[in-house]
């Protein structure tokens, strides 16, 4: 059963990889596309906390935390360059 539910949980994720990416490539603005990257980073987190509880490592867990905090430095940075600040 937890292999069953696993695979609808990766496909599910997989399917919205596959769907963020497309509108990262066909944004209409480039903020747009911005958002599509910060979902493109929450959807792969996800998927490493997935896989963490699946493997059951923890280590898993630390660099999803990480890449998480990273994502969102990098969405401010550029939020902060769309809007026109120093």
């Amino acid at each position: 059963m937890n292999e069953m539910v696993f695979l609808i949980f990766i496909g599910g994720i997989v399917l919205a990889i596959f769907l963020a990416f497309i509108r990262l490539l066909k944004g209409p603005s480039v903020p747009d596309r911005a958002v599509a990257l910060d979902a493109l980073t929450t959807i792969t987190t996800a998927l490493m906390v997935l896989l963490a509880l699946y493997m059951k490592r923890g280590i898993f867990l630390d660099v999803a935390l990480t890449y998480s905090i990273i994502g969102f430095i990098g969405v401010l940075s550029l939020a902060k360059f769309f809007e026109g600040g120093k």
